[in-house]
């Protein structure tokens, strides 16, 4: 198929969503895309700027099968806007967040407008995807407790209609595959934790956690990397002084192999996320060789789910600083025992190469691509899936 592709925000996780996908798909695909800046502009008068390319495209004699999009254009806008050849096109929307449940630290800040125009989008669309079912979910249950809110012409039927044709497609990952065993750097526990520096992320409870090991005198070497913003929370200050005898790294790593080196040296990958919608630097991490330690709650009971089946147990814990302290201590004992022993292989506490596997198998994009190629077609061209046998 002829796919038209559009973005009104390509940078992270929705630039390599779509470049992942590209880059192994059997399709032919047009991307138009906007600089990923000023989001809430992006939102607004994406579909204004996008529509005026396609008609240019158009006017060029170009056509298409399919329109995809992500959930930061207003769908319904494009396609009043777009020319006819465009506008009545199978067209499926991927929701890697949406702003209706997306965290804001006063809840009075959020705009519902964003709200509405992920509403209209998802309408408008002929399928909706999710990047996890734990987005779906939260999204589907948040919406009839907004459209409470609507002083009248509540629209409650249109939550069914969206979930009647919702799906989930997690996004695959592009990282070289997991470390042999037996190639761990001598050493302490190597802890790592990257994620945007936000109130949403919980540093704190990480901070605090290794708090306790230093208390406790345990041997480890620590990580923290991600992209800051304007406001930073303060306990990334104080927490840089207070750990400078045990940092590796430190900030965000401006270039993508620098990143794949922290995960390749670290044994134990660190969660304390109150929220996000998927978790892709755990699926990247977990890939690299890195044993996760997570809370139980957001994706990650499907993420673990599909790359530690039957032993998901062994790789959370319950979301207190307290109890993560507890377990990263018996892997610094263990790892710290290990460093005696004559097989010079990896402290099995720390790495099990086997999820590494599963992780490579079930996310990359190697696997995902075509699944995604099937189920575009699916949407679009349901005659070409039954004929090639895509399902």
């Amino acid at each position: 198929m002829r796919v038209l592709a559009l973005e009104p925000y390509y940078g992270g996780s929705h630039r390599a969503f779509l470049d992942g996908w590209i880059g192994g798909s059997r399709h032919d695909w047009t991307l138009l895309t906007l600089p990923p800046f000023k989001w809430k502009w992006r939102m607004r008068h994406g579909a204004v700027t996008l529509a005026r390319q396609v008609r240019k495209r158009v006017e060029a004699g170009e056509s298409w099968d399919a329109v995809f999009c992500s959930d930061m254009l207003n769908l319904a806008e494009l396609r009043g806007l777009a020319p006819p050849p465009v506008r009545d096109l199978p067209a499926v929307v991927y929701f890697h967040e949406n702003q209706l449940t997306y965290p804001v630290q006063v809840e009075k800040e959020r705009d519902l407008h964003f709200a509405i125009t992920n509403l209209t989008t998802a309408l408008a669309a002929d399928a909706v995807w999710f990047n996890s079912a734990f987005h779906r979910d939260e999204s589907l249950d948040a919406l009839p407790v907004f459209l409470r809110r609507m002083p009248d012409f509540q629209p409650f039927g249109a939550v069914e209609r969206i979930r009647d044709k919702s799906a989930v497609h997690w996004p695959g990952i592009e990282v070289p595959e997991g470390r042999e065993r037996g190639s761990r750097r001598d050493g302490p526990l190597r802890v790592l934790w990257a994620a945007r520096w936000e109130f949403d992320k919980d540093p704190e409870t990480f901070f605090a956690a290794l708090d306790v090991l230093r208390e406790r005198r345990a041997a480890f070497r620590v990580s923290v990397l991600g992209e800051s913003f304007r406001r930073v929370p303060a306990v990334f200050a104080r927490a840089r002084k207070q750990l400078a005898d045990h940092v590796d790294r430190w900030g965000y790593q401006q270039r993508r192999q620098d990143y794949l080196d922290a995960l390749g040296d670290a044994d134990v990958f660190v969660s304390t996320a109150i929220h996000e919608f998927f978790g892709l630097s755990v699926v990247e991490a977990i890939a690299a060789g890195c044993r996760p330690l997570l809370p139980r709650r957001l994706a990650y009971p499907e993420v673990l789910a599909a790359v530690a089946p039957g032993r998901e147990e062994e790789y959370f814990y319950d979301g207190s600083a307290e109890h993560l302290a507890a377990k990263l201590d018996d892997l610094a004992n263990v790892v710290a025992g290990s460093a005696d022993s004559s097989d010079g292989g990896v402290p099995p506490a720390a790495f099990d190469a086997r999820m590494a596997a599963r992780a490579l198998d079930s996310f990359s994009w190697r696997r995902l691509g075509p699944r995604l190629d099937d189920a575009l077609e699916r949407v679009a061209a349901p005659e070409l899936a039954s004929s090639s046998g895509a399902g």
